[in-house]
């Protein structure tokens, strides 16, 4: 994997009074604070380690530019396609800015000589930057490293230990890169777009969520219907309260305040074993949400809501509890070996299957384009 070392803008601390305000516009008014002063650019390249420090965990790695190469010979891997509208926002939001303003969210098999590494540079450097977000209680930190031998040596680990890695956050970001650099480069144009703004963690250091669904309304199924429609799939268990769910092919029905739990049968699996991953969020957008409630398209249908599981179950059941008619689902979270086996074989998952951790903020560490 092909990094590079970059002069960083980054903010002026002394000038923002509130994290939370000033980061949560950043997106959309970078240019207006740019020029206003509130950003200045480091006078070297260096990489930075980013730190995000939670209540109940911390999550740490590199921040750097990827080449847009790797994700052109398919070395940075997809697991979802885009939308054209999306794009199309990115693509302006570049155009606007001249800069990107957050890193795209990559993962990689961990390496052992690149842990080491990082861990050496907490142990012997004092942050560079530091901001604590109160609405989220999370602590963001950053560390330079400026030293031509360890960015040298940090490449070269890249190069020859990470021959592919993941986006697990910012596919429509990264497509947006691609888009304008092809167009940059069809009509013969210096291209800005060479380079991905990028965060690069290890697998281990990356909890992946489950997005759940929400049904607006059955389309005219009664309850006793549902349940007896779902439970020539899967073995169907009344519960007296909310219990997590504990493994793979477990899933839950939320139905006028009431817990199902589900478990998929084994003539159920069997029939789809020959899948290349057999996921449960498949299934139940086959199964259940297409043949029993009649939604053929799971990104379009107006029906269909989604809601990532760290927002929590009383957020889950308040959502589903606004009108009598809705029902939610609950999923177990994707296994990360599943995940890296499907962008593996060039596969894509459904959309909305994971909510990926850590999430990063905009405009703590900015690539500005306009110096390529």
């Amino acid at each position: 994997m092909q990094i590079q070392a970059f002069k960083a803008t980054y903010p002026r601390k002394k000038l923002i009074t509130s994290a939370d305000s000033f980061f949560g516009k950043v997106k959309e008014e970078y240019p207006v604070f740019r020029d206003s002063g509130f950003f200045k650019q480091r006078k070297q390249p260096g990489l930075y380690i980013y730190r995000i420090d939670e209540p109940l965990r911390s999550y740490t790695g590199l921040l750097t530019l990827a080449s847009m190469d790797e994700y052109q010979e398919g070395n940075i891997k997809i697991h979802e396609h885009t939308l054209a509208a999306k794009e199309q926002r990115q693509i302006q939001l570049l155009m606007h800015r001249k800069a990107a303003v957050k890193p795209v969210l990559l993962t990689y098999r961990g390496v052992e000589e690149i842990d080491k590494l990082i861990k050496k540079q907490l142990v012997e450097k004092d942050p560079f930057m530091h901001y604590y977000f109160e609405e989220e209680d999370e602590h963001h930190w950053i560390w330079e490293i400026k030293e031509e031998k360890t960015i040298k040596k940090l490449q070269k680990l890249f190069a020859e230990k990470v021959p592919t890695a993941y986006i697990a956050d910012g596919h429509h970001r990264t497509a947006a890169m691609a888009l304008l650099r092809e167009q940059a480069e069809t009509e013969g144009l210096p291209s800005c777009y060479n380079y991905l703004l990028s965060a690069f963690f290890p697998t281990r250091e990356l909890d992946i969520f489950e997005f759940n669904r929400i049904v607006l309304n059955t389309n005219g199924l009664s309850p006793t219907r549902l349940i007896a429609s779902l439970s020539q799939w899967a073995k169907v268990k009344v519960l007296d309260q909310y219990k997590p769910l504990k493994q793979k092919h477990e899933w839950l029905l939320f139905l006028n305040n009431e817990w199902f739990h589900f478990q998929w049968r084994e003539e159920t699996l069997k029939a789809y074993q020959n899948d290349e991953v057999l996921l449960d969020v498949s299934l139940l957008n086959k199964l259940v949400l297409q043949d029993i409630l009649g939604i053929e398209d799971p990104r379009t249908d107006v029906r269909l809501k989604y809601i990532e599981g760290p927002r929590g179950i009383d957020a889950f059941k308040q959502l589903v509890n606004k009108s009598e008619n809705r029902l939610g689902f609950i999923l177990f979270p994707i296994d990360i070996k599943d995940f890296l086996h499907i962008a593996d074989a060039s596969k894509v998952l459904p959309p909305k299957s994971t909510w990926f951790e850590p999430r990063m903020r905009n405009g703590l560490l900015v690539h500005d384009l306009k110096d390529q």
